[in-house]
């Protein structure tokens, strides 16, 4: 072994442990705090859905900086200041992509939900009961547990039931949860076994999203490919320009050049809208 590979070696290992120093000294310090601070938001989206308009703009300035600084080690320091206007923008695309997704495991826990509800109906207990006692014993876990037990706080605060209730489905806006608002609803006007209904509903939803999962596997496929094709263009431009920096810069020089990759992403932004909506399963 030469003296090269030895003090590559040795190089190479006090690099780690200086990193790992300078991780400690950021948690022990106010950095760590800072960074938690700015991406709270972020978590929060993801962790519960709510986010205040402070934590939005202090979002949405995290993101113009990050897309800044990207923006000026390609392209320099002009394109990223009209790259970092777009920060907002992402930052909310960010948090609906979240909050869609945190929207969608709250409505995956509805079965066990409604079985919850129709036990606690079997048991004696009246609606309100019903949704304090799955809100505490502990049946629904997930997003849809920290849910329920939202709507629990509100019913103890003495908020009406069917309204609480409304207001909660209109919260989450899922397939699952407005079925079974709909249903206890009707039921509070109508009558009838309520128990029995909640049991057949999550059946049908247990059933629903079999269905949905068997369809998104079929489409799998067809959104892979799609996306791979989007990426070709952009991973050859970024290699072309890690080979050669200004390949880049200099082929937008040319009016022509400008044209056609203008065209060339107008097609390929409509060829992914057209593709996402042929392969789109509704959750």
């Amino acid at each position: 072994m030469s003296l090269t590979v030895l003090c590559a070696a040795g190089a190479g290992a006090l690099a780690v442990l200086a990193l790992a120093e300078l991780v400690g000294v950021v948690q022990a310090g106010g950095l760590g705090r800072l960074a938690a601070r700015l991406t709270d938001p972020w978590r929060s989206a993801g962790r519960d859905g709510h986010v205040t308009d402070a934590e939005r703009r202090r979002l949405g300035i995290v993101c113009g900086a990050t897309i800044a600084a990207a923006a000026w080690l390609v392209l320099g320091i002009g394109p990223a200041l009209v790259c970092a206007v777009a920060g907002p923008w992402t930052a909310g695309r960010l948090l609906r992509a979240r909050r869609e997704r945190w929207r969608i495991q709250a409505g995956e826990g509805v079965p066990l939900l409604a079985r919850a509800l129709a036990d606690a109906l079997a048991g004696g207990r009246s609606l309100r009961g019903a949704v304090l006692a799955a809100a505490q014993d502990g049946a629904v876990r997930g997003a849809t547990g920290v849910e329920v037990r939202a709507l629990a706080r509100e019913l103890e605060l003495g908020r009406p039931t069917p309204v609480a209730l409304e207001d909660w489905g209109a919260r989450l806006r899922s397939p699952g949860t407005d079925v079974l608002v709909a249903a206890v609803l009707l039921q509070r006007e109508s009558g009838g076994d309520l128990a029995g209904l909640l049991r057949d509903l999550a059946g049908d939803l247990e059933e629903g999203r079999r269905a949905t999962a068997d369809a998104r596997t079929a489409t799998a496929q067809a959104r892979l490919t799609a996306r791979l094709v989007a990426g070709l263009p952009v991973g050859a431009g970024v290699l072309a320009e890690l080979a050669a920096p200004g390949t880049i810069t200099g082929m937008l020089a040319e009016p022509l050049s400008r044209l056609l990759a203008a065209g060339g992403v107008v097609l390929l932004v409509a060829a992914l809208v057209v593709v996402g909506q042929l392969a789109r399963v509704p959750r």
